[in-house]
């Protein structure tokens, strides 16, 4: 199994991604004229993000890997720093302040967001080296809390309205649900990669099962949510307005 899984760690990843990119491109007919539309965007965004993040990978097989070597692209830390954390978050936010009814939640929603815009740019100004480095903390720390906080004003709304009778249709609350659960985990895992050694292969095999079987939690959740669920009738979200 670590055999194989040494072998075809990055194939399954992509397969999985790319599946869920394309259940969410034979999808989007019915979801176009609905927010859900912006999670097929951002399946694509990430499938994306992750093949371009192997360049190193890429670089190394072509023998073209002197071109970076020594400088500070040489790792690929920076490339998921930005637009990974960064996209994700923007995604999130986005879907949620299209989702959310609330007056109130909406305008906590936007405002939290522009605090967080202000926290990368800071970040980036005054910890710029650190971005290069497996180290960086501010931004994904900054990532997890926008993220949480648009989940958690989604959850605390529709607990308080009509739709909770119907949750388990909403391909919102799937999509909420499973990147809950992939950042709760997934950020603690994140920050052991200064500690990350390429020689000590029980840790590499330990970190890949855990990135592996999240990743194919959450694609296949979103793929699954997709494909099964139906796409929500703009009354069900006129609850819970102030």
């Amino acid at each position: 199994m670590d055999e194989f899984l040494k072998e075809n760690y990055a194939l399954i990843t992509y397969s999985v991604e790319f599946f869920a990119f394309l259940a969410g491109l034979i999808s989007y007919r019915k979801y176009k004229t609905t927010p859900a539309r912006i999670i097929v965007y951002f399946l694509g965004f990430a499938f994306v993000v992750d093949l371009i993040g192997r360049y190193p990978h890429f670089l190394w097989q072509m023998d073209l890997f002197h071109l970076i070597e020594g400088t500070l692209i040489e790792r690929n830390y920076w490339w998921y720093t930005i637009f990974w954390w960064c996209g994700l978050s923007f995604f999130v936010y986005y879907i949620n302040h299209q989702i959310v009814q609330n007056i109130k939640f909406k305008r906590i929603i936007r405002l939290a967001y522009y605090l967080y815009l202000l926290q990368v740019i800071l970040a980036l100004v005054f910890r710029f080296e650190y971005l290069f480095k497996p180290d960086e903390r501010i931004i994904k720390i900054a990532s997890l809390w926008i993220v949480m906080l648009n989940i958690i004003i989604y959850f605390f709304e529709t607990l308080n309205s009509e739709r909770i009778i119907r949750f388990y249709k909403s391909l919102y609350f799937y999509f909420n649900t499973a990147i809950f659960i992939w950042v709760l985990i997934m950020i603690p895992m994140d920050f052991f990669e200064a500690y990350f050694n390429p020689e000590d292969w029980n840790y590499v095999l330990f970190k890949w099962k855990i990135y592996l079987s999240l990743n194919i939690f959450l694609y296949l959740t979103i793929s699954s949510a997709l494909i099964f669920c139906a796409p929500e009738n703009k009354l069900l979200f006129s609850n819970g307005r102030t």
